[in-house]
């Protein structure tokens, strides 16, 4: 039914690549999830296009508020955010990179608590739109934003760098370390890091070079929605410890 109807009106509608790269842009996702509970629990399917519309529509409004800004708040790299605001003095006066930004919470985070040089990365395009509308509903000139992948180039003199949930894949965890660990070698970078307790995370030798900073637990509505995990944390990597 809903093939048919994307059939005649495919020309009606840009296409986007989605899901985006970046895992911080991705709590539609958990909501999309948690709308197809809803309608799998319903007796009598939808007959029509319009019946499924008011079914969707109804199932939409009935998904509690808070459910929706719970995903959103307690996304892994919104608490690195979150303890960066609590924080200050690790951004006053420093060179921040928030790598991997997805929509540059944690780089607008450092950017309000003083840092005077930040810098977005992603290799997602849509990401650097989110971070540049989001810089200008708090009131910034919009960050620069780079989409090209640092991982494994030479770093640059930072002074400290900001990633959250990027520990999803082995390849890409293996990288991070070899080069989280070269920007610690070189120029002695403050590294922190926010995760939900992945398991390439929790298995990784990286693990073992962690010191907790703070934890976030996870409220009901999300654990629910979350794969199992119950709480985010914020770790400070070092190698040289």
């Amino acid at each position: 039914m809903v093939q048919e109807w994307f059939d005649e009106h495919n020309n009606q509608f840009e296409v986007l690549t989605w899901p985006p790269n970046s895992p911080d842009l991705n709590p539609i996702q958990h909501l999309w999830d948690v709308l197809n509970k809803q309608l799998r629990s319903m007796e009598a399917p939808p007959r029509n296009l319009q019946d499924l519309k008011d079914l969707l529509l109804t199932s939409w409004c009935q998904i509690p508020q808070h459910t929706f800004w719970d995903l959103v708040e307690y996304m892994p790299r919104h608490k690195v955010q979150r303890y960066l605001l609590n924080h200050p003095e690790l951004s006053v006066g420093r060179r921040v990179l928030d790598l991997g930004c997805g929509c540059g919470a944690s780089a607008i985070a450092a950017k309000l608590s003083g840092a005077p040089h930040v810098v977005a990365n992603d290799i997602d395009p849509i990401a650097a739109v989110a971070t540049k509308m989001n810089c200008e509903l708090n009131g910034l000139e919009p960050l620069p934003c780079v989409t090209q992948n640092l991982i494994g180039s030479e770093p640059e003199k930072w002074d400290l760098i900001l990633l959250g949930d990027m520990f999803y894949d082995e390849t890409l965890t293996d990288s991070l370390h070899k080069w989280l660990y070269k920007c610690v070698n070189l120029h002695r970078t403050q590294i922190l890091i926010g995760d939900p307790g992945r398991a390439q995370f929790e298995s990784h030798d990286i693990k073992t070079l962690l010191y907790e900073q703070a934890r976030f637990e996870l409220p009901d509505s999300v654990r629910e929605e979350n794969y199992g995990l119950t709480s985010s944390t914020v770790w400070w990597y070092r190698p040289d410890y």
